[in-house]
């Protein structure tokens, strides 16, 4: 029998499946300070965590952003709400994971994403940028 393997698009739906019934906030926050035994799968179920906190709060944006060994994660809806932050090396690999699946080779780059979930789909703006330690991503929602 051939083995299937899934892209990263594919792994990021299925992890939003599997976690569309949990308390995203507290999964985020049993992440947090954890070191991670593998970091391609927690690097996906934190942002399949992440996005649909961000969907739940309504949220208008979601924001990945790392400089140096400095991380922070948020959301605005409305206001600014922080977020649970994992290790750097899960974060690294949200990063990674991110361009792959929009194909951003370039520091920089917006790109439209298009998410399948239970009950349908969200479309929203990625944007990428990164130069040496400083990396960012911003999910932007569409109005609601």
């Amino acid at each position: 029998m051939e083995k299937i393997t899934l892209n990263y698009h594919l792994k990021l739906q299925e992890m939003c499946d599997c976690y569309m019934e949990r308390d995203f906030l507290a999964a985020m926050q049993a992440m947090a300070g954890v070191d991670s035994p593998d970091t391609e799968e927690d690097g996906i179920k934190y942002l399949a965590l992440a996005i649909l906190y961000a969907i739940t709060q309504k949220a208008e944006k979601l924001s990945f952003k790392k400089k140096g060994e400095e991380l922070k994660v948020a959301i605005k809806n409305g206001s600014r709400e922080k977020l649970p932050v994992p290790p750097v090396a899960v974060l690294d690999k949200v990063f990674e994971i991110m361009r792959a699946i929009l194909h951003m080779e370039e520091d920089k780059g917006e790109m439209e994403f298009s998410l399948g979930l239970r009950s349908g789909e969200v479309n929203v703006m990625v944007k990428a940028e990164g130069h040496g330690d400083k990396q960012s991503l911003k999910i932007n929602f569409p109005k609601q």
